[in-house]
Parts: structure tokens; sequence; C-alpha cells
């Protein structure tokens, strides 16, 4: 049994080992996420409490992963405190793809020299001058037929 006496013994029996070696947490979630009601006006993460047990204070500016991608798990094996950055990279989220990406949909290497950066993301440089070379050419024909 995973008991600890630091936790009480209610918290723990809340928890299910698993043999893929994830401790599931079986009562409240939400989003996903396993809470644990400490007293009437004190709610807290079940992985944080976890990590808190088993590994330590959690240092300021980090937030804890799920390496095994399972929100629910509380294994502090499984949980290591990382940025809020490496942990929204690591993930499955539209964030974390359209970084991983190499290369635009056109087959541009996405390189430091050929990024144009938006406030919301980033480009690829080649396809945007591309773009606005046509658009002024289909722009300039259209003025020229109106002009007569």
């Amino acid at each position: 049994m995973l008991f600890d006496t630091a936790l009480p013994l209610r918290f723990w029996q809340k928890v299910y080992a698993d043999p893929s070696g994830c401790w599931f947490w079986t009562a409240c979630r939400v989003r996903g996420y396993g809470h644990f009601v400490l007293s009437r006006k004190r709610q807290r993460l079940v992985h944080r409490l976890a990590f808190e047990q088993f590994v330590g204070a959690i240092p300021s500016g980090l937030t804890i992963d799920h390496l095994c991608r399972n929100t629910s798990c509380l294994n502090p094996r499984h949980l290591e405190a990382v940025p809020q950055r490496v942990n929204v990279l690591r993930g499955v989220g539209t964030s974390a793809a359209n970084a991983r990406k190499t290369h635009c949909q056109q087959g541009h290497p996405l390189v430091a020299s050929n990024i144009y950066r938006r406030p919301n993301g980033r480009e690829c440089l080649t396809c945007k001058r591309q773009f606005r070379k046509e658009y002024y050419h289909q722009h300039r024909a259209v003025v020229r037929a109106e002009r007569g």
C-alpha cells in the first residue's frame, strides 16, 4: 500500500496503484487533475502534494510535469519540476506541435533567418514574401484594368 503518515489515510484511500506504474487518483478530478480537500478552505492538487511529500518543495517559478502524460497520476517517479514553457512544449497541444515543426507547408526550412515573428506565432518569411509579391501583381493588374 502507498501509505505515508504525513498525508492522512483518507488521502491514500483514494489512490490506486496501477500495474503500469501510475498511481491513479480515484476521487474528485477537475479537468483531469486530482483534487484533495485538506481543510474546509484549503484544496490542493494531488500531484503537487505527492511531489512535495516524496521529492521536496516545488521551486519557485516551476510547475509539475507528468512524464507519463496522465494528469490523474501522482507517482513521484512520473513527476518532474520544470519551467512552464518546457511543460507545454513536451505536451501534445497545438503550441507544442507548432514549435516542433522544422519546415512550413511548402517545405521551406523554419530557421531563424526565414522566420517572421508575429505576436501570436511565427510565419515562413519565404512564403510571406511570395504571397506579397503575388498580391502586388494581382492588385496592379486590377488597377490597370479599372483605369482603362
